[in-house]
C-alpha cells in the first residue's frame, strides 16, 4: 500500500489515495491503529483516505489514531488539498472537499508550483448545545463561559462545533500546564456524549493567543485546525480578541478570521509533505 506522510503545523497524518488503494471499510480502523503507532508503524495522529466524490471535488475520510472515525480536521483538509494538487489529481486552485457529509471550500496558494498554504472556508460555527453536542441544561442558545467540574476542580468552558466537538478553556499559563493529566478527563466527561476535543488557551493580546490541544481519540497533538477555529470563535464570544487572530501552537501558527457579518470562519495555514513510501 502506497502512502504519503504529511503534516500541518506538526499535526501529522498518513494519507492514502483511495482512487488507487482499495481497502475494505471494516478493515480500516484496525489498519489505522497499526500504521499510526509511532513505534511499530509509520507514525501519525491518524490516517486520511482521499476518495472520489459525487458531492465535491474530493472526499476526505478521516480516522483518529485509535481507529475511530472523525468528522473534520482542519490541518488534514489543508494537506488533502496539497496532495491532490501536487499529485496532479486537479489543476484547480479553488476546490471543494467533503468530509462526513460536510463540504468545505479551499483556496490554494502556490510556491514554485507546489501548494504552500491553504485558506479554508470552514463554514459557520455551531454554537447550540445539540450541535456540539454537550449537555448544558441551563443553556439553550450558546455554551459560553459555562462552569464544568473536572476531577474536583471547576473550569469555565465555551463550546463550539466546527463539524466536530470542541470545549475551549482559558487558562493563565497554558505552556506549563499538565495537559496529559487533565485532557483525558475532559475528553471523556459525561457532559460530552460523543467525547470532545479540548483546547486550553492563554490570550496574549487582541490578535494573538497560545493554544494546546487534547484531541479526541489521539491525545495531545502539535496543532488542530478546527481547534484553532473553535478557539478564535470562543475568544470573540467572550470579548477577548478581535475577529482575526493568530493562534500559536506547538507546531507553528494558524491564522483564523470569524467574519461575523457572513457568519463564516476562515482558516489559513501551511501544508507540508514529509515522505512517501510503500507499506508491505
Amino acid at each position: 500500500m502506497k502512502f504519503t506522510k504529511m503534516h500541518g503545523c506538526g499535526n501529522d497524518y498518513i494519507y492514502i489515495n483511495g482512487f488507487t488503494e482499495q481497502i475494505e471499510a471494516e478493515k480500516k480502523p484496525g489498519l489505522v491503529r497499526k500504521i499510526s503507532d509511532r513505534h511499530f508503524g509509520i507514525g501519525g495522529d491518524g490516517a486520511i483516505f482521499i476518495n472520489p466524490s459525487k458531492e465535491a471535488d474530493f472526499e476526505m475520510e478521516m480516522y483518529n489514531a485509535d481507529g475511530s472515525r472523525a468528522e473534520m480536521c482542519g490541518n488534514g483538509i489543508r494537506c488533502v488539498a496539497k496532495y491532490v494538487y501536487d499529485k496532479g489529481l486537479t489543476d484547480k486552485t479553488n476546490i471543494s472537499i467533503i468530509s462526513y457529509g460536510q463540504v468545505k471550500y479551499l483556496e490554494l496558494f502556490l510556491k514554485e508550483g507546489k501548494v504552500d498554504t491553504v485558506r479554508v472556508n470552514m463554514g459557520a460555527p455551531g454554537l447550540r448545545p445539540e450541535e456540539i453536542p454537550v449537555v448544558a441544561d441551563n443553556c439553550t442558545d450558546r455554551v459560553v463561559d459555562e462552569p464544568i467540574v473536572v476531577e474536583g476542580k471547576e473550569y469555565k468552558m465555551t463550546c463550539v462545533s466546527m463539524g466536530n466537538p470542541h470545549a475551549v478553556v482559558f487558562v493563565e499559563d497554558v505552556e506549563h500546564m499538565a495537559i496529559e493529566k487533565i485532557g483525558p478527563y475532559f475528553e471523556n466527561h459525561e457532559r460530552f456524549p460523543n467525547r470532545t476535543n479540548t483546547e486550553f488557551v492563554t490570550v496574549l493580546d487582541r490578535s494573538h493567543v497560545q493554544m494546546r490541544v487534547w484531541e479526541r481519540g489521539t491525545g495531545e497533538t502539535y496543532a488542530c485546525g478546527t481547534g484553532c477555529c473553535a478557539t478564535v470563535t470562543a475568544c470573540i464570544l467572550n470579548g477577548l480578541t478581535d475577529e482575526t487572530v493568530t493562534v500559536k501552537l506547538l507546531g507553528g501558527e494558524i491564522t483564523v478570521t470569524w467574519d461575523r457579518e457572513a457568519n463564516l470562519v476562515y482558516m489559513t495555514g501551511p501544508a507540508e509533505t514529509v515522505f512517501e513510501g510503500d507499506l508491505v
